[in-house]
């Protein structure tokens, strides 16, 4: 069983997504708990890809086949994982803004944001205001996250707030993206920033934490 966890652990690092998929489907047919399975490999080994991008050891195209292994993983398990409607971790969904199309920052933060257990809906890129504004409405998410990644579409992140002031005592606001600042973050007046994926998933920790004390 160890040597199947191990085997599955280094096919995230490495980025084989259809050996990830056989080796976790593998894993299960040896009755190996999904939470095992969950902790030991998969978040073992997105989280030992994040540190080989931390070492510079990893370059993009790295990242982005380990991010593919992890979510094909994890799609195997995911129904085991949290059975059921009872699911009640919080919500996190995440979307580019209109008019831009890069999404290898948003997928790294939706690979790290589920290995860190909680619940992640995609909205996918080149979003429109209306279509963040419809989804908060049906799936009621905790917390919102917007991305830019040009500077001529960063301007798209204000008109998205602005369309979502109706729900906005409702939700916490994040944004993110190369282009995008503290200062920038302040000035939209969203809830919080972060210029990497991994300090991405200690922000919304924390704004999660900070919306759980004043409820």
């Amino acid at each position: 069983m160890a040597n199947l966890l191990q085997e599955l652990k280094e096919s995230v690092i490495e980025g084989n997504a259809e050996q990830a998929v056989m080796l976790t489907e593998q894993c299960l047919q040896a009755k190996i708990g999904a939470q095992e399975i969950f902790r030991e490999a998969i978040v073992a080994g997105i989280h030992e890809a994040g540190v080989l991008w931390d070492c510079n050891r990893y370059r993009v195209p790295d990242v982005i086949l380990s991010a593919d292994a992890f979510n094909s993983a994890v799609a195997v398990i995911e129904k085991q994982l949290h059975p059921g409607e009872s699911d009640m971790r919080p919500k996190v969904m995440l979307g580019v803004v209109e008019g831009d199309v890069h999404d290898l920052g948003k997928n790294i933060v939706i690979a790290m944001l589920r290995g860190a257990g909680l619940r992640v809906m995609d909205l996918g890129v080149d979003v429109p205001a209306e279509q963040f504004v419809a989804a908060v409405r049906e799936e009621c998410p905790d917390v919102l996250g917007i991305g830019a990644y040009m500077s001529s579409t960063m301007l798209e992140i204000p008109e998205v707030i602005r369309a979502l002031a109706g729900l906005r005592s409702q939700i916490k606001i994040v944004v993110g993206g190369v282009v995008i600042s503290q200062a920038f973050c302040e000035q939209v007046g969203a809830d919080g920033w972060a210029p990497d994926a991994s300090t991405a998933v200690e922000m919304i920790a924390s704004v999660l934490r900070q919306d759980s004390k004043r409820g």
